[in-house]
């Protein structure tokens, strides 16, 4: 059973957690049972499986900010601001590690002195062993992203796929030529260095039979053959695909492992398709509804603000197929027109954008919901996937969702009501 203190969001799960961030500066859920420790490195490395720094954009300040690898982790807090209101509930409730979606570090700073905002969320930290790690946009995308689970709370079914696609990881193929005897032992050489991996499967090679002729040179010391006679060798082929990332780990194992001299082999770029992975994600409704509906089912399913949420479309128009993005949205505001989409959900839309955009014939309705509460969505995501990850590696690590608001607005004055 997971050890994870959250709300999901399931409709029968949204009151209970609108019950619970009923207050500004709630307390996080907290649930006790059995625990043991984890090494912060084996923590960092199950987040890392999810949420691949590589995926972050470029610049992004993602990873372990604070911690000593070596330390044990009893308790984890997720939470999506890195301030000091999560710091001091880490240090209440005994956490050992936060794991936050916004970087601290996101622009550079000359100082971490006590004396600045900053300074003082690391001196905490670091006094009271507590380790922090982001997952930030390296977050965004992957199923069991930020997007993906917003989607999954404002009611979108199972269909989901990305508003906008990313491709693969660069996959590269290695083709060389062995001994027969030899085969299976370079086979083996480049899998250990990070050939060979397929979905859920490893050690995946094609091996066809043939022969290879070369004749030794003077200079040569040929491990199979003499100098200056023409040799001919069963041979097998052996391909295997690889991520680009570890090519030069690949070939150092393949001139390890050959027992050839000189091996032969190529190495060829793959052509990229569309992953499981994006930005956004585009879904549907279960049954059809009125705009203003969803919009009030959107706030409803979300941690409360002062803010609610701003709204703009016909509030009796039908929306069925919606789009959403987690956080900052409007970079892909003509992904969701393109996409035909009735309704766009996301945050932090500025004026020029959003009314250029709903200039458009048949453009899309949106709904503003505040930042915070939609990447709060992926809290109780996160973490499940995560204890269940150390579990099966046999380490029970508690689990903890923030509860505390960290959404900058906190009242929302002379608000007109709509017809």
């Amino acid at each position: 059973m997971s050890h994870v203190k959250s709300a999901t969001a399931s409709d029968a799960q949204l009151t209970a957690v609108r019950t619970r961030h009923s207050t500004t500066r709630g307390r996080a859920d907290t649930l006790s049972g059995v625990t043991t420790a984890a090494p912060l490195a084996a923590v960092v490395a199950a987040l890392e499986e999810l949420y691949p720094p590589r995926w972050a954009d470029d610049g992004d300040a993602v990873g372990l900010v604070v911690g000593d690898p070596s330390a044990d982790v009893r308790r984890v807090l997720f939470a999506v601001d890195p301030v000091q209101a999560v710091v001091d509930e880490a240090i209440s409730i005994g956490a050992d590690l936060v794991v936050a979606h916004h970087p601290l570090l996101y622009r550079p700073v000359s100082t971490v002195a006590a004396t600045s905002p900053k300074g003082r969320v690391i001196h905490d930290l670091i006094s009271h062993g507590i380790g922090l790690y982001v997952a930030h946009t390296n977050a965004d995308s992957p199923p069991r992203g930020v997007s993906e689970s917003l989607a999954r709370a404002v009611g979108l079914e199972d269909d989901l796929r990305p508003l906008r696609p990313h491709p693969v990881d660069p996959l590269d193929k290695i083709v060389t030529f062995v001994p027969r005897e030899a085969a299976d032992a370079v086979v083996d050489a480049l899998a250990a260095a990070g050939a060979g991996d397929i979905g859920a499967y490893d050690r995946c090679a094609f091996l066809a039979e043939g022969q290879g002729t070369f004749r030794p040179g003077e200079a040569a010391n040929p491990a199979i053959g003499s100098r200056g006679e023409i040799e001919v060798v069963d041979e097998v082929r052996v391909e295997m695909v690889l991520p680009r990332r570890r090519r030069d780990d690949v070939v150092t194992a393949l001139r390890a492992a050959h027992p050839y001299e000189e091996p032969a082999f190529d190495v060829l770029e793959l052509a990229g398709w569309s992953a499981d992975r994006g930005a956004g994600r585009v879904g549907t409704l279960p049954e059809p509804t009125t705009l203003r509906r969803f919009a009030d089912s959107v706030v409803a399913a979300l941690p409360p603000t002062a803010v609610g949420a701003r709204v703009s479309g016909d509030l009796d128009s039908q929306v069925r197929t919606v789009a959403v993005t987690g956080g900052a949205g409007d970079f892909l505001l003509d992904d969701a027109r393109v996409a035909g989409v009735d309704v766009y959900v996301t945050s932090d839309l500025r004026h020029h954008p959003a009314s250029e955009f709903r200039e458009y014939d048949g453009a899309p309705a949106l709904v503003d919901v505040p930042h915070w509460a939609a990447e709060w969505t992926w809290l109780p995501v996160a973490s499940e996937a995560l204890a269940g990850i150390l579990e099966g590696r046999g380490s029970h690590v508690e689990m903890v969702v923030s509860r505390v608001c960290t959404d900058p607005w906190n009242y929302r004055a002379g608000a007109a009501t709509s017809a």
